[in-house]
């Protein structure tokens, strides 16, 4: 990725949103699909979400540590998830003032 941690963090965030979109939209197939399909995909989704994150939050923090940017690299790594922890309870709050409307 960058060494941007808030790009970092919101393309994860980005990621999460297409994803969630995708299995919201998925309740509104009428009479579900019974098909060993179904559990392929959700472990195939799960496999390439793990992808996904390990390199948006870890292959720049990866890259700078074998330059032998040790310091830099940590600092990278704990900026991004920091901006992403900060993003996920922005997203709880937003829950609880629609769920509390």
């Amino acid at each position: 990725m960058t060494q941007n941690p808030i790009l970092n963090a919101l393309s994860a965030t980005l990621y999460i949103a297409l994803v969630a979109s995708l299995m919201f939209n998925m309740e509104k197939i009428p009479d579900g699909v019974d098909s060993i399909l179904m559990p392929i995909a959700m472990l195939s989704l799960f496999v390439l979400s793990a992808a996904v994150m390990a390199y948006v939050f870890c292959f720049k923090p990866i890259q700078l540590l074998v330059e032998g940017k040790k310091a830099e690299a940590g600092n990278l790594f704990l900026k991004t998830i920091g901006v992403f922890a900060i993003i996920t309870i922005l997203v709880f709050c937003a829950l609880f003032v629609v769920i509390n409307k």
